[in-house]
């Protein structure tokens, strides 16, 4: 018999022993370990943080936050940079299809173990600490680019900024891209209160870019407050665009003939001009070349980010889930050719703004597939159908239980020329790829 003593952590954990060996079991445990799904604050966090040693990281730090275009951002970011041969950690939420996509370093996910060790780790050191499903997450990113070395980590804020958990680490860059009305129960009705609450990762003399070309006035009174220098486009740079390329510059640089990042989408020139001004400011620290741009912007590609499935009936999946994201999806579609059609599938989270969301999607509209989302916040398609009939829209209405149902249904009705748009949330999405890929 051995005499070995096991030693016996607060969290209940005996040293050299898992509380669960599958990723599935350890994210289930998170999901019920804290007695909210959200709890907006950081000193939790940063306790178990601080005692894992993660505080003052070996790498520099981009955080990204803003209402629309993080992870396009983030994509354009990462794939320019690793072009440049850095070692890049990038940390987004939420995932499409696997949990796994969160974490990624050099453009590749994580593996289930590392993220199984990484948990243990963050479980021995949380002590009594409880944490949410979204703080486990966070502090496992910190831990495996700390793992890793990775030279930059570029971290996606979850929800506002000044009290995410991604706001524990001091941002060396800030991004913010569009600001618009989301979340309103946690940052408030306005562009001004939600602006405010996304300021919270400027820093005192650390570089803060604004994508947003009209940013709300509080953004720039707290970065102003902070003594935080922050480029807005418009101002301090911008860019035009030209038949098949556009052009971008700063006071500084002057960048022409740049690819499109993506076809019928202007939107995201926006977030590749934010991006560029970043990339302009840290040139000294780490240097890209014209080449490596162009190679990122001709290279990005994002899941569910107006992403075509081509064919006779085309499918077009869009992660837009608020009035400003659903207006960037219907401007792109009016400019795609489309001879027949146009079939709206849809299902929603009960705490967007269903009413803003079907006012715009209602221009394009030929038909309509509502789909009850399969979760606690998940919307049931009759409410949906009843926000719907607010708008007079009652024609052409059908709903359905679950998104597979309805998408089997709409592609034996849809004739050749046609078009199914399969949008309003990560969840409608993620089941939709989950059948066509």
């Amino acid at each position: 018999m051995s005499n070995k003593i096991k030693s016996i952590s607060k969290s209940g954990i005996e040293s050299g022993q898992l509380r669960f060996n599958s990723l599935e079991k350890w994210l289930k445990w998170q999901e019920s370990l804290h007695f909210t799904a959200i709890e907006l604050g950081l000193e939790r966090c940063r306790r178990v943080v601080n005692n894992m040693g993660l505080l003052k990281p070996s790498y520099n730090v981009i955080s990204v936050a803003g209402t629309n275009g993080k992870g396009s951002s983030i994509t354009m970011l990462d794939k320019i940079l690793r072009n440049a041969d850095y070692k890049i950690g990038c940390y987004t939420s939420p995932h499409l299809l696997k949990y796994n996509e969160r974490i990624c370093i050099n453009g590749e996910e994580v593996s289930d173990a590392e993220l199984c060790e990484s948990f243990d780790r963050i479980d021995r050191a949380r002590g009594d600490i409880s944490l949410t499903y979204f703080e486990f997450g966070t502090i496992a990113a910190l831990d495996l680019f700390r793992q890793h070395n990775v030279d930059l980590a570029i971290l996606e804020v979850g929800l506002g900024g000044r009290l995410d958990a991604v706001n524990v680490l001091d941002a060396d860059v800030a991004l913010i891209t569009t600001i618009d009305i989301d979340h309103q129960q946690w940052l408030g009705d306005n562009r001004e209160c939600i602006a405010r609450e996304k300021a919270g990762i400027f820093r005192n003399k650390a570089l803060a870019v604004c994508s947003d070309p009209n940013p709300p006035q509080s953004l720039l009174d707290c970065a102003e407050a902070l003594g935080t220098p922050i480029s807005v486009s418009g101002s301090e740079y911008s860019y035009s665009i030209n038949d098949d390329t556009w052009s971008w510059s700063s006071n500084e640089t002057s960048l022409e003939e740049l690819p499109r990042p993506m076809q019928y989408c202007d939107f995201q020139l926006q977030n590749a001009a934010g991006v560029l001004m970043i990339l302009d400011k840290i040139q000294h620290e780490y240097p890209v070349s014209v080449e490596n741009i162009k190679q990122g912007l001709n290279s990005f590609r994002l899941n569910g980010r107006m992403q075509i499935i081509p064919g006779e009936v085309a499918k077009i999946l869009d992660v837009a889930h608020n009035r400003e994201s659903v207006k960037v999806l219907v401007e792109n579609l009016r400019k795609m050719p489309c001879l027949g059609k146009t079939h709206i599938l849809v299902g929603m989270l009960k705490d967007k703004d269903h009413l803003e969301v079907f006012k715009v999607l209602k221009n394009i509209a030929d038909s309509w597939s509502i789909v009850t989302l399969p979760l606690d916040r998940g919307c049931d398609a009759q409410t949906l159908l009843s926000d719907l009939k607010i708008l007079g829209v009652d024609e052409n209405v059908s709903d359905f239980e679950n998104t597979d149902e309805a998408l089997n249904k709409l592609q034996q009705l849809a004739v050749s020329g046609d078009r199914i748009v399969i949008t309003g949330s990560f969840i409608t999405v993620a089941a939709a790829l989950r059948q066509l890929l």
